[in-house]
């Protein structure tokens, strides 16, 4: 029976009540850390983009961003908010100065909902700002105001001063900061900043070159010539080939990281495949121009408009009011500026028309084997068992769809762990047969003429690259021994050669299951490592039973609900601390090479080593 429907179902709730009821609006995704665009970094976010709009003004060029277990502070060195407005500016929804575009052009944060969100959100926070030798501080707990301390002088610098600790109340109380994203963040405000010093706990982030040195830094193995960089007023665009998979992308908005992409990557990826059409005076196929492209792409905009309050993708048509299109602003100047270049650098034009034909070349060899491995997976799909998949998808519109998973795992006895035990609607299973193949220094063909990663790439849909993605995380769940580790590394360096958009978006995650149980007659513990199990036979005492898993398929399958479910740990594949993938892979899954035979001899610890340790 439904509820009735009064007056009394209606209810007005103050910006900081709505925030923290529905936090996904103001911060996407909670999350406990693990990923990189959780809902703790978008705070961190949010508040480095007013420092940095301060230093696009020319105020300020030196941030520093302190990180101390879970407090945060961001302290920039630019005009400081005017004292009589902190407290309306860190909590007051809908305020704030860039509004007024005369005072802040091309900023990032327009709608003055960003540091309210991060005050709602915190266990503590702290606003501090200095303005011509005074000061002043708000303080508030999870929302609400504690302090309003009243204006005093000071010797202080100008500028403002964030400190916040997110609630674990909506982040869980297992949350924490990885450094690795935060560092990744860093760098790139340094490329699109160039002049301007971030430090994080001390440590300096800096750009001499922009984009540039962005695409020098994250580019996985060799460029195929030398890294093309444009620039132009309001506009930033590097570009190379390399030797992987698919296209790569970075794209910015004044200064912010649109990974979703918009209208402006969107006209440089038309506009680059019509100006090399025209150059090379052929029809070539836009696949084959973009096939292993490595580009950034930064634009400025004024009164720009996203697709959602965290600022991930571009919906703006025109690059300013009154102004052209962003299509047309971006093409003109790709074509002018790229066409140019090409006819200047000989060399650079000619690598990448080979480029372009070698492309062309495997697309037409692969044409015929595509067909006939469809043909096959076609009559295998009425039969195939390894696919146990779920009701929603990626994409889907059902809320849960973000939630949906793919697990990979090692033979049917896992396999029939998992399935037993799985969410139906959002966890499925592929279960492999053994151990795949080495597919290092293999070329693409080998997807389609081995069944098991065609079924395998099927069964995600990127077959076309990730825009079709079925499941929004891929979970590699093997057992934690040495034949587990070897088919987890053969799996890695599957993704990383031909789907290595599937790593750098955050996709790819390690399943972290129990070695040990530890148990008595009235409790038990789940160990995931041997200073664990020491932990908790130190806690049951000496009559502990102690069980050793072995492999997933021992777990049963009431034991193995609790390690997917809410519990679940995630450990994810990041790139990003790793320069040369290329080499990477040629080190560990290349012919047995003399380097590699004097790292194991090198590091090899027996057992009476272990033991003392």
């Amino acid at each position: 029976m439904s509820s009735d429907y009064t007056e009394s179902s209606i209810k007005t709730l103050s910006s900081t009540e709505h925030i923290r009821l529905r936090p996904g609006m103001y911060v996407g995704r909670l999350g406990d850390g693990s990923h990189a665009e959780d809902g703790i970094y978008v705070l961190i976010k949010e508040t480095i983009d007013n420092a940095v709009d301060e230093f696009a003004m020319g105020h300020g060029r030196r941030i520093d961003v302190t990180l101390k277990d879970r407090l945060v502070s961001v302290r920039d060195y630019g005009r400081g908010i005017p004292l009589g407005k902190v407290l309306d500016c860190v909590s007051i929804i809908n305020t704030g100065a860039k509004y007024d575009s005369e005072t802040f052009k091309k900023a990032v944060g327009l709608n003055g909902v960003g540091q309210k969100a991060v005050n709602a959100l915190s266990l503590s926070y702290r606003a501090q700002s200095v303005r011509e030798g005074q000061t002043k501080v708000v303080e508030f707990a999870r929302g609400k105001l504690k302090k309003d301390n009243r204006v005093v002088k000071t010797t202080e610098r100008n500028g403002t001063l964030i400190e916040f600790t997110p609630d674990e109340e909506l982040f869980g109380t297992d949350f924490r900061y990885r450094t690795e994203f935060i560092e990744d963040m860093l760098w790139k405000y340094a490329y699109l900043n160039r002049g301007l010093t971030l430090n994080l706990n001390g440590k300096p982030f800096r750009s001499e070159n922009g984009l540039k040195d962005l695409l020098g830094k994250s580019l996985s193995g060799e460029a195929l010539y030398p890294i093309v960089h444009l620039e132009g007023e309001d506009i930033e665009i590097a570009f190379t080939h390399g030797a992987h998979y698919g296209e790569e992308y970075f794209s910015f908005v004044n200064g912010q990281h649109t990974t979703m992409g918009g209208t402006h990557l969107a006209a440089f990826r038309e506009a680059f495949v019509e100006t090399l059409r025209n150059f090379y005076k052929k029809d070539f196929d836009a696949a084959d121009i973009r096939q292993a492209i490595f580009a950034a792409v930064s634009v400025r905009v004024t009164e720009p408009v996203f697709e959602s309050q965290t600022k991930t993708k571009l919906g703006s048509v025109d690059i300013a009011p009154g102004g052209p299109s962003v299509k047309e602003f971006v093409g003109k100047f790709v074509q002018q500026s790229l066409d140019g270049y090409l006819h200047r650098s000989s060399e650079t034009a000619q690598a990448l028309l080979g480029k372009i034909q070698d492309s062309e070349r495997e697309r037409k060899e692969l044409a015929g084997i595509r067909s006939l491995a469809r043909e096959r997976s076609k009559k295998a799909s009425l039969h195939n068992r390894k696919l146990r998949d779920c009701r929603l998808h990626l994409g889907d519109k059902a809320e849960e769809a973000e939630q949906s998973t793919l697990f990979i795992v090692e033979g049917d006895s896992a396999a029939g762990s998992l399935t037993a035990c799985r969410d139906v609607r959002t966890q499925a299973v592929f279960a492999l047969k053994g151990k795949p193949l080495n597919t290092y220094g293999l070329s693409k063909k080998v997807i389609y003429e081995n069944e098991e990663f065609h079924l395998l790439q099927s069964a995600l849909n990127i077959e076309d690259g990730l825009d079709g993605l079925r499941y929004n995380q891929v979970v590699i769940a093997t057992d934690a021994d040495v034949d587990g580790m070897h088919i987890r590394l053969l799996l890695i360096s599957f993704f990383l050669q031909f789907f290595p958009d599937l790593i750098r978006n955050g996709h790819l995650f390690i399943l972290e299951t129990p070695l040990f149980r530890v148990r008595n007659r009235k409790e038990t513990r789940y160990c995931y490592s041997e200073p664990e199990r020491r932990a908790a036979l130190t806690h049951f005492g000496a009559s502990a039973e102690v069980t050793r898993f072995k492999g997933l398929g021992e777990i049963s399958a009431g034991e193995f609900s609790g390690f997917i479910g809410e519990s679940i740990r995630l450990e994810p594949v990041s790139l990003a601390h790793m320069h040369d993938t290329d080499q990477l892979l040629g080190f560990f899954m290349g012919k047995n090479t003399p380097e590699r035979q004097d790292f194991i001899i090198s590091n090899l610890r027996v057992e009476k080593d272990l033991v003392e340790t």
